[in-house]
């Protein structure tokens, strides 16, 4: 016990040595802010992969958030001033790997609903299962008149990019989503017609569910149908979770005896990394093919000759050799979006679901050399093996959620229901 103790002194005596040291750390000088922020902008410039999508003026952007720059004193206001930059480029795969408490929650990671603008109005495209949206009543189809008592128009206009050479739709529709994130703190409170009916929606109370993990586990196993023929598999949200591996496998091997399996990647909002991606489809396949392609303009941008390659997956393990259909949705993201073009391009499974969270290709990160802030976006462009942008993809099989009629993810999963319909089909 006593030693115990000691341990546990030291360890409490360690960090407030540490927060003694950060305390004197000096803050930065105006000039190391805009070396820090010349740094960024010069990165982003020279790598990002995404450009010829994009209306935004980058020059522009330095004019603008450097003369902001030079006002900066505190590493606090400098976050806040590089949030506002990268928005600029209204892409929801670029991010700092740091926050303040009213920073917008990351999207797709960090949202419950996704709505776009139809015919001016913002209208509710999906809404997370489990979520804070779905138990309040939100439903596909609603539109959002309001935000904090802010009509829709007004509401926006803060997250809207100033930097746009022309008008661009997906820049409305990603200033709408940081909008209706929210940040961490401040509940959200959201002016909803459904149909006939206007309510006030709190997806925030009684407790914000966006703050937190609801997953119990990396995956969750069962079996569907009269006689637990078919298995279905869903993965929380951890394929960058390299344990996943081994839980993958034993949760397959558990379910070898099924007539045919559903894997649902509606719930990988944050992405993940090839390894576990390969790993996965390595269970379906009987011989070693490509599954994605890569390109750096980068590269090209530079010396004028392209840089394209395709990226193989190599069977492993023990084979599933039965039907499978996977599930797709607005929050499958980045490698989530991976794995599913993985799967088509290997003609090893149906696709069924919605359009996904349109996460454009693989980011690279960076590091500032004075306040240590880090950064990420995309720098190499993906694509089906086929040619096709990987953010484009629509799946074979695709549900229309807003022609389903007024429905909420926690009471209908039509999508489940239409994977169950092909694989009726294909008995």
């Amino acid at each position: 016990m006593k030693r115990w103790r000691f341990r546990f002194g030291l360890g409490v005596l360690m960090l407030l040595m540490a927060a003694g040291l950060a305390a004197q750390t000096p803050p930065l000088t105006h000039q190391q802010y805009l070396e820090d922020f010349d740094f960024f902008w010069e990165t982003v410039r020279d790598n990002y992969g995404y450009f010829n999508h994009k209306q935004t003026d980058w020059p522009r952007v330095r004019a603008i958030y450097r003369a902001q720059a030079d006002t900066v004193r505190s590493r606090r206001a400098f976050v806040r001033l590089l949030e506002n930059a990268l928005a600029e480029l209204y892409d929801n795969h670029a991010s700092l790997n740091t926050n303040r408490l009213d920073s917008r929650r990351l999207v797709p990671t960090g949202t419950d609903v996704w709505a776009t603008f139809v015919n001016g109005q913002a209208v509710v495209q999906q809404v997370r299962a489990s979520y804070g949206a779905a138990k309040v009543g939100v439903q596909t189809g609603a539109v959002i008149e309001a935000v904090n008592g802010v009509p829709m128009a007004e509401a926006l206009r803060p997250w809207l990019a100033q930097t746009l050479r022309q008008p661009d739709p997906a820049a409305r529709d990603f200033a709408l989503g940081q909008l209706l994130a929210g940040d961490h703190i401040a509940p959200r409170v959201w002016t909803v017609r459904l149909g006939t009916r206007t309510f006030t929606a709190q997806p925030d109370v009684p407790a914000p569910l966006l703050e937190t993990s609801l997953y119990k586990d990396l995956l969750e196993v069962k079996r569907l149908g009269n006689k637990g023929t078919i298995g279905y598999i869903k993965i929380n949200n951890s394929l960058g979770d390299n344990r996943l591996i081994a839980k993958f496998d034993s949760t397959l091997t558990a379910l070898k005896g099924t007539e045919s399996l559903i894997l649902d990647l509606r719930e990988t909002p944050s992405g993940g990394n090839t390894t576990v991606a390969r790993a996965i489809m390595g269970r379906f396949i009987e011989k070693e093919m490509p599954y994605q392609r890569h390109e750096l303009p980068n590269e090209e941008d530079e010396t004028r000759i392209p840089r394209r390659w395709l990226e193989l997956v190599s069977p492993r393990g023990p084979r599933y050799t039965k039907p499978l259909v996977v599930l797709v949705g607005r929050w499958t993201g980045s490698m989530g979006e991976g794995l599913t073009i993985g799967f088509d391009a290997l003609h090893r499974a149906t696709v069924v679901g919605t359009e996904m969270a349109r996460l454009r290709g693989a980011i690279y990160s960076y590091k500032m050399p004075h306040s240590g802030i880090g950064f990420s976006f995309p720098v190499e462009r993906l694509y089906h093996v086929n040619g096709q942008p990987r953010e484009a993809y629509q799946p074979p099989v695709f549900v229309d959620l807003t022609k389903t009629g007024p429905q909420s993810a926690a009471k209908t999963d039509s999508v489940l229901q239409a994977a169950l319909d092909v694989l009726q089909k294909m008995k």
